[in-house]
């Protein structure tokens, strides 16, 4: 026991004696103080003693279109996060192919009485999918928050990163380093997302011909860099890390060098992609406030203090590393 309260202290920065009053019940401890104890003990995996397991406040579901794609996981972790610190218990549903759909795991969540769900980059997200099943399950008295893909036929909070914003951030940082044609990789234009990013690259001066709509994946970023790097593009701006990593397997089967050559900037900023061979620049999601910024949205909801039926839009932020350089 010694040996577990010496690691859970280290952990949590504070002393063994604190987290023997943690762990007893003892009084004398802040909450920000105990709450550091508990998250110590989960993140060593340690077994919370009976007194520090909280009754749940309800199941909240939590519905992604994948996991493959790292910034799913990153969404859920920090939303997951949220809600278990204010004592509900996340359910994390994802869709696969072949297996359920969002329609079915939303049936299931609701037969199993969710106070609550949240919608990553769901079917809200496609302009050419059906948004009665949202108005069915609003009627349903389900309190629901969508991120990802604004549509004014769904009322509901909607917390969204700005596209076109980053867009045009990528497209400057090019031009800054002498590139004139740059081209777009970005996922199917159904995507409000994909719809968003092309408006802005077009606004922006590029040419329309340099887009190529792919899938939001490595094999899709490189068939769509392959065409792009066909009609004479230095750079390509891509709508997530995954087509940014086609982009440059892409340039090197072409024995292009990366920034050398072609420069590539990514979306999203996953986790690891910093280990990425050129670290990749990137277009940063800010996961944590748009996960924070939903769950609180979603817990209005649920506490009949409705939050605003508008779209929340947070700012990306430009990451530059190595996968983008100076036009030779």
């Amino acid at each position: 026991m010694t040996a577990r309260l010496s690691d859970i202290a280290t952990q949590a920065g504070v002393s063994e004696a604190t987290v023997s009053r943690v762990v007893n019940g003892k009084p004398g401890v802040s909450a920000a103080t105990r709450q550091a104890v508990v998250a110590a003990m989960d993140v060593l995996g340690y077994e919370r003693p009976p007194r520090l397991r909280q009754r749940s406040a309800g199941l909240i579901g939590l519905i992604t279109p994948e996991l493959n794609n790292p910034i799913f996981p990153a969404f859920a972790q920090v939303i997951e996060q949220v809600l278990s610190r204010d004592g509900f218990t996340p359910v994390l549903c994802t869709q696969t192919p072949g297996g359920s759909t969002e329609d079915q795991l939303t049936e299931m969540l609701v037969d199993r009485g969710v106070t609550g769900i949240v919608f990553v980059s769901g079917l809200h997200a496609d302009t050419t999918a059906d948004t009665d099943r949202y108005v069915k399950l609003a009627g349903r008295g389900v309190p629901f928050v969508m991120v990802n893909g604004y549509t004014d036929r769904v009322k509901a909070p909607f917390v969204s990163v700005d596209h076109r914003a980053a867009v045009r951030l990528a497209v400057s940082h090019l031009r800054d380093l002498g590139h004139e044609r740059i081209g777009l990789a970005v996922g199917p234009y159904r995507f409000v997302p994909a719809q968003r990013m092309v408006e802005a690259f077009t606004q922006s001066g590029c040419e329309p011909g340099l887009v190529e709509h792919s899938l939001f994946t490595v094999e899709g970023g490189q068939a769509a860099a392959d065409a792009l790097y066909d009609r004479g593009c230095t750079a390509v701006v891509c709508g997530s890390d995954l087509m940014a990593f086609g982009a440059i397997r892409a340039a090197r089967r072409r024995d292009l060098h990366v920034p050398g050559d072609i420069s590539v900037v990514g979306f999203d900023d996953s986790p690891l992609i910093v280990f990425a061979d050129p670290p990749l620049t990137t277009i940063r999601q800010p996961v944590e406030a748009m996960g924070q910024a939903a769950v609180h949205a979603l817990l209005e909801e649920i506490g009949g203090t409705p939050a605003p039926r508008a779209e929340f839009v947070f700012q990306p932020e430009l990451v530059v590393r190595g996968s983008t350089g100076a036009r030779r």
